[in-house]
């Protein structure tokens, strides 16, 4: 049983074959997907992925990368989304994608800082854990997450430091392996992945982005998670059974509102609800 912790299944990408993404994940032994939004017009998108998908768990937040177009009526809306959504079956299991972006040119990060700041206290103030975009931003997160403590998360596409790992373990968070883990030349993140304690590591896709390296410059997608799984345990020496058992559990618990197969909320035998072949 595999859990991938960051997949934009709600995308435009997998408009033509969401179906057939999600049935193919399953047979690969992908028991559940973590579904982020990544702005206040994605929101439903990823409500009715997650809804269709019982095997799919929604998140709610804006992207740093989105917050050129936002405003701060949209926490708000995120605010008002994260209530009216508690109770149902697709009640968020996180808020997210947030955090900071500084590899891109001219990254505003004062504005950037306000979106990540008030969408901390937004999490705070829900008890929910979050999702986080970290990219060559890692120290500035950091320093955040010690002034407004949330109830850990998941640090996506980490690729930092092990004294940074490190601080994000101290402060209850897992450290999401994906994608990048996969290129041979990715020697530090290659050397976190099969060192840091297994406890703190989760899995993820971030489909359809950062495809692994057998896809290099095409869609990535959930299926590809039961291969990627397959490399960490051949670079940590375990059978990769023990690896995705692990994995899946520490997802569970970073985000305890996540349903697994065989817990309460129990899942269909799919995973998904969905029949053994995409539909025609």
């Amino acid at each position: 049983m595999l859990v991938d912790t960051h997949c934009h299944l709600a995308a435009a990408e997998f408009a033509d074959d969401r179906d057939a993404a999600v049935v193919a994940a399953a047979a690969a032994g992908v028991a559940a997907i973590v579904v982020p939004a990544v702005d206040v017009a994605s929101f439903t998108a990823v409500h009715s992925c997650c809804r269709r998908y019982p095997g799919c768990a929604a998140a709610y937040g804006i992207h740093p990368l989105a917050v050129a177009h936002a405003s701060d009526g949209d926490l708000l809306r995120l605010k008002e989304w994260l209530q009216s959504a508690s109770a149902g079956p697709e009640q968020p299991v996180a808020v997210g994608e947030i955090g900071l972006d500084l590899f891109v040119t001219d990254p505003a990060i004062g504005r950037q800082e306000h979106f990540f700041v008030e969408q901390l206290k937004i999490a705070r103030d829900h008890d929910l854990p979050v999702l986080l975009h970290v990219r060559r931003a890692v120290d500035r997160v950091l320093k955040q997450l010690r002034r407004i403590r949330v109830r850990g998360g998941i640090a996506h596409a980490f690729n930092g430091s092990r004294q940074q790992a490190n601080e994000f373990i101290k402060l209850g968070f897992k450290l999401g392996f994906g994608g990048a883990m996969t290129y041979s030349g990715s020697t530090r993140i290659r050397q976190l992945a099969a060192s840091l304690p297994l406890h703190s590591m989760v899995l993820e896709t971030d489909a359809p982005d950062m495809p692994p390296a057998w896809l290099a410059g095409r869609r990535n997608a959930p299926v590809e998670l039961a291969r990627i799984a397959a490399l960490l345990a051949g670079l940590r020496g375990i059978d990769v059974a023990d690896l995705a058992e692990a994995t899946s559990a520490n997802a569970r618990a970073v985000l305890p509102r996540l349903r697994l197969p065989g817990r309460s909320g129990t899942l269909p035998p799919d995973g998904f609800g969905l029949p053994i072949f995409p539909h025609e």
